[in-house]
């Protein structure tokens, strides 16, 4: 993608979570844009460590810069299951669970955690301005759009006009993984020789991804969709 002014990359911030998602859409933009920035935010997550650990390494994969922002104040409006552990907390909060089914309501309140991706939109929008870049780099998708709106193109494209107010140079918010399904971001990411490694899916904070809540049930069903010869060699716990 190529300014037409000048006819160079644009310049884009990615914002990564080490998740499926954001790692693999990091990968496509990395073959498009200039990326000058890996931001990541630390939030009070309970996986926060483990996440941290696989954006330093995608990071450091893609030869890109890291820089972690500290929203840890939203731990607090966050539901229990999803806070970062400390001393006295009840480990077992978090629900399993793929949110589906009749339960599904009672398991996204559960990991529901408010206005998170567009408070981190804008932040990553406020780097973009001020480091010269048009573009914010995030990992969202179709399937997870069902449950979760703010994961959905409607929400990128109100999140647009909104930065087209508040960025003096119109920065945009893309996702290359948004039409996608889980199994075709293993698919495209497996093409664009993504790290697989290095991703963390889970809201827990084990040695393995759990693969029992509902983050990992996702990613285990897309995986195991796949035929055995494309598939990426991902742990979880046993």
């Amino acid at each position: 993608m190529t300014d037409d002014a000048t006819g160079m990359r644009e310049r884009a911030v990615a914002l990564v979570s080490g998740g499926l998602d954001s790692v693999v859409s990091l990968a496509l933009a990395d073959r498009e844009l200039e990326v000058r920035l890996v931001l990541f935010c630390n939030y009070g997550q309970r996986a926060l460590d483990r996440e941290r650990a696989s954006v330093v390494d995608v990071a450091g994969y893609y030869g890109l810069p890291f820089q972690e922002v500290d929203v840890s104040w939203l731990r607090d409006l966050s539901p229990e299951g999803m806070r970062k552990t400390l001393p006295g907390d009840d480990d077992s909060a978090l629900p399993s669970g793929d949110g589906s089914g009749p339960g599904g309501l009672v398991s996204l309140d559960s990991v529901w955690i408010p206005n998170r991706n567009g408070l981190f939109l804008n932040i990553a929008a406020a780097f973009a301005e001020r480091y010269g870049c048009s573009t914010v780099v995030t990992g969202f998708n179709r399937e997870e759009a069902v449950e979760f709106p703010d994961n959905s193109s409607g929400f990128v494209d109100a999140v647009n006009r909104g930065l087209s107010f508040s960025t003096r140079n119109g920065v945009r918010v893309v996702s290359y993984t948004l039409d996608m399904s889980k199994r075709e971001i293993l698919e495209a990411g497996g093409d664009a020789g993504v790290p697989f490694g290095t991703i963390w899916s889970c809201y827990r904070a084990g040695a393995h991804m759990c693969g029992d809540c509902a983050s990992c049930r996702r990613l285990r069903s897309a995986l195991e969709s796949l035929p055995r010869d494309r598939r990426p060699q991902i742990e979880f716990e046993e």
